[in-house]
């Protein structure tokens, strides 16, 4: 009986030339290390692009980055390879994880953080995990980036938190809207995206982006994390979020409360009001947060009784949605001051008026109400020097 083994071994022995010591070539598939690397560079190359980081929009492409960011977030064993590749700080302080069991088909389907067994976006277009594309070596990291770390003081901090629960609670503590940055000063203490904040301390004011002035703040949150932002990122975020509010004693409530009312002897000077289209035109009806922002001298609901008649209202009736009566301000100007900063948003649509005669409106604005709301704050209270109105993030940001 031949022995297979022992006739194969003597043919590898017996092999004078090296025909049969072949290498095999190197694979051109990249390594699953690659891989990781190359899905995170995508997200540091859209945030180089935008200048922000990818959200959960309505473009596919970015908001499978955005999913691919929060999915390395939260996976610590995922996020810590990537820490050199960190350049803007986006995954934070990476804490140590336990290992991953992939045992079963659900498992891998959970895990799937880089998104690499997603279906394709575009059936002619099919994903390639292989393809790197906006791929570049990482870049310098920047001087200072503002980010949230774990604070390691927060015990002395944690009981004015739970104080302050206890307050609001009992009453002796209430909250009011966030109106103008000249609230966020040290001690106060705000609610953003559901969480308060601490701002423990105040540096100095110094020139910064555009020569504008702004100030570091040390914030302590009641998560147990802090960050030493900068006090307009911290007012951009409480504009941003339509939920915010500033916690106050009660009794400043009514300080407040007084500070609102009309002296006998201010002068009413108009209206700036915002509007909704009540057209019927299909064109019109499928465009999402599109508002009218004008001045009016006479009461609104008088001053657009005709409005179906013209050009300015879009040949159609419209809905009053808010309007705020000024006082002692110029009212032309705040209404051109509003209409500079939303420019980006306008509406541009041409409309004709019953004898054809065309018109092109420029008061319409393609924006969400909070944003107007928003911005007419900053205007009275003069903040608006050093905000802009993203339009494409929808977002007043810092300049």
């Amino acid at each position: 009986m031949i022995d297979f083994v022992k006739e194969l071994d003597a043919i590898l022995r017996d092999d004078p030339l090296g025909l049969l010591s072949v290498k095999p070539k190197p694979s051109a598939a990249m390594s699953a290390d690659d891989r990781l690397v190359a899905s995170f560079e995508e997200i540091n190359a859209f945030l180089r692009e935008h200048g922000r980081e990818p959200t959960s929009c309505r473009d596919i492409g970015e908001r499978r980055l955005y999913k691919r960011l929060e999915g390395i977030r939260n996976k610590p064993e995922i996020a810590k390879p990537l820490a050199e590749y960190d350049v803007f700080g986006l995954l934070g302080e990476v804490e140590e994880a336990d290992p991953v069991e992939l045992n079963t088909v659900d498992d891998v389907l959970e895990h799937d953080t880089l998104g690499l067994l997603d279906g394709a976006e575009d059936e002619a277009d099919p994903i390639d995990i292989f393809k790197l594309t906006h791929v570049s070596k990482p870049a310098d990291k920047p001087d200072y980036v503002a980010k949230r770390k774990k604070c390691k003081e927060f015990a002395q901090f944690e009981p004015l938190f739970k104080q302050v629960h206890s307050d609001l609670a009992s009453g002796k503590k209430e909250t009011l809207s966030f109106t103008s940055e000249r609230q966020i000063v040290p001690g106060a203490f705000f609610l953003v995206q559901g969480m308060l904040v601490y701002v423990a301390n105040q540096g100095e004011w110094e020139k910064k982006n555009f020569g504008n002035v702004n100030a570091r703040l040390y914030c302590v949150f009641e998560n147990g994390t802090e960050s030493n932002m900068l006090l307009r990122s911290l007012a951009a975020a409480l504009w941003k979020d339509e939920n915010s509010r500033h916690v106050v004693d009660a009794k400043q409530m009514k300080l407040f409360d007084d500070l609102d009312k009309i002296a006998t002897d201010d002068e009413a000077t108009g209206y700036i009001y915002v509007l909704k289209s009540l057209s019927e035109d299909p064109k019109i009806q499928e465009i999402e947060n599109l508002y009218k922002v004008g001045f009016s001298s006479q009461p609104v609901q008088q001053r657009i009784q005709n409005a179906a008649q013209e050009p300015t209202y879009l040949m159609a009736n419209v809905k009053l949605v808010t309007e705020y009566q000024t006082f002692n301000l110029n009212p032309h100007k705040m209404e051109l001051l509003l209409h500079t900063f939303l420019a980006k948003s306008c509406l541009n649509i041409d409309v004709y008026d019953d004898a054809g005669k065309r018109y092109t409106p420029r008061e319409w604005f393609i924006v969400p109400l909070r944003v107007i709301e928003t911005a007419v704050q900053l205007l009275t209270s003069g903040e608006i020097l050093y905000y802009r109105y993203d339009h494409e993030r929808q977002e007043i940001v810092e300049r």
